[in-house]
């Protein structure tokens, strides 16, 4: 019976979202619920499919436009006679007297063409109508709402049919292939069936599993030995990490011990970079000192060459360029300076007054004594233009804590100053300000020490302090190379790029 009504041209309204259709009935089937035209219009333009197959339940309303005789083929005919045979839609079918349906037409709607593209691999399937039947509108409509209520009913995810969920959808149409290649094409990308996918989860971790990477590792290892390539690489060796402040490309092997002195040393020191840098005795300090000052370094230059490292030194523990901040005028440190009527005092004095040059608040403390050093008169009458605050009484520093305290009040030779009343008090008020203290070339014995320091600038090279220096720097002061190797030193500077650098104990 089904048979019956293929070749009728129908007219299939799939509600606002899918338009209404046109065309000839090509296959239908009850049990799938589905209904094929051919060479179909979408609201009166032609379709670039050849065929469009629709779901009893996207169909709102069919209606038959045209029945065909018993002469009629059951094919679909020219598509000529279609073009021609789809003007209108939504027209009524009334019964005449040799029972063909009469076309009655309406004007069509324009609007854009929308194509649906369809499953070529979806079976045929009828719905039963019986051609002695009244295939007026409202007999269509109670039977395809009972095909939409019957048992069995199932919408299929992956059908390309007209769905409301892919209205607009299209089958892509490529040049130089022919309709029979393009289904073909979209049977083997879109054929499957989303039943035949299987429910459960990929397992990574038990496929990852089944993959011995050491066995395959050993495999190339093996091919590689044999064939006599070079391997590169397997997973038990480890790529050489570099720094980036180290070479990658090293044409000789590096030398760590540059700086070879006479004498056997009682303490030794290292660099950031490995260099080692030994201690010296005092004796030998000073004749380094004097052997400079006989070719031209002289004393003025060693202190303001001291002065310059030191004071670089205590603006970097000050906060550098954090704290010393024209936009922080607010916070402009305080540093408390506390020297004694010798060279050593001196070189304090001239750390004071670059401090004072670079907006830092500079309280010099220094005792009155009847005779100073001829030193320390230049470097109080430089020290004096800038705006630092000269005191010589303990009971002008500040109470409150400062942000440092640079000592210089020991000396390597004048071992009676430690007895002056002065000086106890100074160290008293040190020991009580609880503030950070940066010693400047301090003396070897740790019994001398007054103060405990947190950090000690050595000159040159250093001597041995000990555990109360703290962390010993060293600054370079400009002693020339041939002036060490005059002393019997074999010297290689260590400072780089810089002018003070850290120094380790080893």
């Amino acid at each position: 019976m089904a048979t019956d009504w293929l070749g009728s041209i129908v007219s299939i309204n799939c509600g606002e979202s899918l338009g209404v259709y046109q065309g000839r009935v090509s296959a239908v089937d009850q049990v799938s619920q589905t209904i094929s035209l051919t060479r179909p219009f979408h609201n009166g333009v032609k379709c670039l499919v050849p065929e469009v197959t629709f779901r009893a339940g996207d169909i709102t309303e069919l209606k038959i436009l045209e029945i065909p005789g018993p002469g009629d083929s059951r094919q679909c005919g020219d598509s000529q006679q279609m073009d021609t045979a789809m003007p209108g839609v939504g027209c009524q079918v009334g019964p005449s007297q040799n029972g063909t349906g009469k076309v009655l037409k309406k004007p069509m709607s324009s609007s854009a063409p929308q194509n649906i593209p369809r499953r070529t691999d979806m079976k045929s399937q009828d719905i039963v109508i019986s051609p002695q039947q009244q295939c007026s509108k409202s007999y269509m409509d109670r039977h395809m709402e009972t095909l939409s209520q019957s048992k069995g009913f199932r919408r299929r995810h992956n059908s390309w049919s007209s769905s409301s969920r892919h209205p607009n959808q299209v089958t892509p149409k490529k040049s130089g292939l022919k309709n029979g290649q393009m289904k073909s094409k979209d049977d083997e990308c879109f054929g499957d069936d989303i039943d035949e996918i299987p429910d459960t989860d990929f397992d990574f971790e038990g496929n990852l599993a089944l993959f011995d990477k050491a066995a395959v590792f050993e495999e190339i290892e093996t091919y590689e030995r044999r064939s006599g390539t070079r391997s590169r690489g397997t997973p038990n060796e480890k790529p050489a990490r570099y720094r980036h402040d180290e070479n990658i490309l090293e044409s000789e092997p590096i030398v760590y011990r540059r700086i070879v002195v006479p004498q056997n040393p009682n303490k030794e020191f290292c660099t950031d970079s490995g260099l080692v840098v030994p201690s010296v005795s005092y004796e030998l300090h000073k004749k380094l000192l004097a052997v400079a000052e006989k070719h031209g370094l002289t004393l003025e230059r060693r202190l303001e060459m001291t002065g310059v490292c030191a004071s670089q030194m205590a603006l970097s523990l000050l906060g550098g360029p954090n704290r010393l901040n024209p936009k922080n005028v607010h916070q402009r440190p305080t540093v408390a300076l506390l020297c004694g009527p010798h060279v050593k005092g001196a070189q304090g004095i001239s750390c004071g007054r670059h401090l004072s040059n670079h907006d830092v608040h500079v309280i010099l403390f220094l005792p009155n004594f009847v005779k100073m050093l001829e030193s320390i008169t230049n470097e109080l009458n430089l020290f004096s233009k800038t705006q630092g605050q000269q005191v010589s009484s303990v009971k002008d520093l500040p109470d409150t804590p400062v942000d440092l305290v640079i000592n210089c009040l020991d000396c390597h030779e004048n071992a009676f100053l430690r007895d002056q009343p002065w000086y106890k008090a100074v160290v008293d008020w040190a020991n009580q300000n609880r503030a950070p203290v940066l010693s400047i070339d301090p003396p070897i014995s740790e019994m001398e020490l007054g103060i405990d320091a947190k950090w000690s600038l050595a000159l040159g090279l250093p001597l041995p302090l000990g555990e109360r220096a703290g962390r010993v720097y060293l600054c370079d002061i400009g002693i020339p190379q041939k002036v060490f190797q005059e002393v019997g030193i074999n010297y290689h500077s260590p400072f780089g790029c810089k002018f003070v650098i850290p120094l380790h104990s080893t």
